[in-house]
């Protein structure tokens, strides 16, 4: 409990954000997301040791009139994990990424991003750790708001503007999909929760409830068809936002998925089958869209929506698990996706980290302006080779374990299965195939243009190497991909036992 109650204290000490010297700004709102970082991180490792594998924060709301529930099970300590990791690299990155923008920016446009900076991290934390059906939705609120915030940080573009207005619209459809289906298990059992899922679950269709869940954490995750805010958002945002909100804050979504699915007592088949066909109609689709992209952060983008697609047919399949009792299916196929989570978190972060080193060296993002920046660019160009063959699946990268887990689960599954199984299992193995095979070619077309033959515009040709503030980041993020790729028994044997 003391350290929930520091936690708290130091979310109210980020308010100070506005009132320290500016020259200090920056390192203030570092030491508070790294002391935030450092108390979260033993709620981690405090739900591993604790009785029943979670600890319990019991906080009094006064203008709720009512005492919130926050649970640190071995679900959400994995995703507070992410989350820590990729946010603080983030914002190591950002003190080169931002400045060139002292020039232009004044003050308090600084302080209001390291304030909605660290609300994004502090309610993405809440996020993942509150029962109360409420609370979450405040908390979820919070979530959207302070990313919108971030999103328009160049606001003076009236186009980035108008994406962070329809980014916070849709956010709020997906948001009111969640009240709904919050509300009508309320109704039933009196208790707007995730604690109350399960009594409606055990009395009512579990997949009509699934839907509105699927719909509304579906939105915030990138799913197709409701991807449309994604592939502008994530460009508009400067590149450490977008590596953060890429990396973790999508995948916020992919854990509401998760705690919904901890409660469903039925139709698993129909649940599974359904999450398991947007999933690859939506890595399908990203990875398509990502070649046909000229703007690298956009192609980023569009490779988010492929690979929460990936994370969705490890979900997928580990339900079909379920719903046919094939235990080795159902293990494998949640592991992978969960793995995936981490390493898409590592993966993706870098490349849009490496994407703003790029367009602060060129001052653009179109590719075919680009060209012959490995000769200029050196450390980022290996940089960006290593994130684009991780985010490939292939060894000795971090991507390669975690669909391998996939595959593996597939594979040995298939022969055991029916025949409807076995047709399920083989389509999915095709359609992971096409989406690997189709994110090398376009890897190959991304880095050829972009690093190799020569400068394709003036801006490029003057190129120079990122800052060693922008590398080093870049490299710490290179070293757990590499660390979980080489060293997978480490990371893969803790996903089993929280998928157990």
């Amino acid at each position: 409990m003391p350290s929930f109650v520091l936690f708290l204290v130091v979310l109210f000490l980020s308010f100070a954000v506005f009132i320290i010297p500016k020259s200090a700004r920056y390192f203030y709102a570092l030491i508070i997301l790294t002391v935030a970082i450092g108390l979260s991180s033993t709620w981690c490792v405090g739900s591993f040791y604790s009785a029943g594998n979670e600890l319990r924060f019991e906080v009094q709301v006064p203008f709720l009139h009512k005492n919130i529930l926050l649970v640190v099970d071995r679900l959400s300590a994995f995703f507070i994990a992410v989350i820590n990791i990729t946010t603080l690299v983030g914002f190591i990155y950002a003190r080169g990424y931002l400045k060139p923008y002292a020039e232009t920016r004044n003050p308090l446009q600084f302080a209001v991003h390291y304030f909605s900076y660290l609300w994004l991290y502090f309610s993405m934390i809440l996020v993942v750790v509150t029962r109360d059906g409420l609370s979450f939705l405040i908390v979820w609120e919070i979530m959207a708001l302070s990313s919108f915030m971030l999103v328009i940080f160049d606001a003076e573009d009236t186009k980035i503007m108008k994406t962070g207005i329809s980014y916070l619209i849709q956010m709020h459809a997906g948001m009111f999909f969640l009240l709904v289906a919050f509300l009508i298990a309320g109704k039933e059992t009196g208790d707007t929760g995730f604690g109350s899922l399960k009594h409606y679950f055990s009395g009512h269709s579990n997949l009509l409830l699934f839907v509105l869940f699927f719909i509304g954490f579906g939105i915030k995750a990138g799913l197709v068809p409701f991807h449309s805010w994604l592939p502008k958002a994530h460009p508009a945002a400067p590149s450490h936002v977008s590596g953060v909100m890429s990396g973790v804050m999508i995948k916020m979504g992919i854990y509401g998925i998760l705690r919904v699915l901890l409660s469903v007592q039925s139709d698993y088949l129909q649940i599974g089958v359904l999450i398991l066909l947007v999933s690859l109609f939506s890595g399908i689709f990203g990875v398509m869209m990502a070649i046909m992209q000229h703007d690298l952060k956009k192609l980023l983008a569009y490779h988010s929506i492929e690979n929460i697609g990936i994370i969705g047919i490890g979900i997928g399949l580990g339900v079909i698990g379920i719903a046919t009792g094939n235990d080795t299916l159902s293990l494998f196929g949640f592991s992978g996706g969960l793995l995936h989570v981490l390493n898409h978190s590592l993966f993706k972060s870098l490349l849009f980290f490496n994407a703003g080193s790029v367009y602060q060296a060129a001052h653009t993002r179109n590719i075919e302006h680009l060209g012959g920046l490995m000769k200029r660019m050196p450390y980022t160009s290996v940089l960006f080779l290593a994130g684009s063959l991780a985010i490939c699946g292939l060894p000795p990268f971090n991507g390669f374990i975690s669909e391998y887990l996939i595959y593996a689960g597939m594979f040995r599954s298939i022969s055991d299965a029916t025949l409807y199984q076995s047709l399920t299992i083989l389509g999915t193995i095709i359609g992971l195939s096409l989406i690997g095979g189709l994110a090398v070619f376009c890897f190959t077309k991304a880095f050829g243009i972009v690093f190799l033959g020569e400068p394709r515009s003036p801006k490029a040709f003057e190129a120079s190497e990122a800052g060693r503030i922008m590398i080093i980041p870049q490299i710490l993020t290179l070293l757990l991909i590499i660390l979980i790729g080489v060293a997978s028994a480490w990371f893969v044997k803790p996903v089993f036992n929280i998928v157990s």
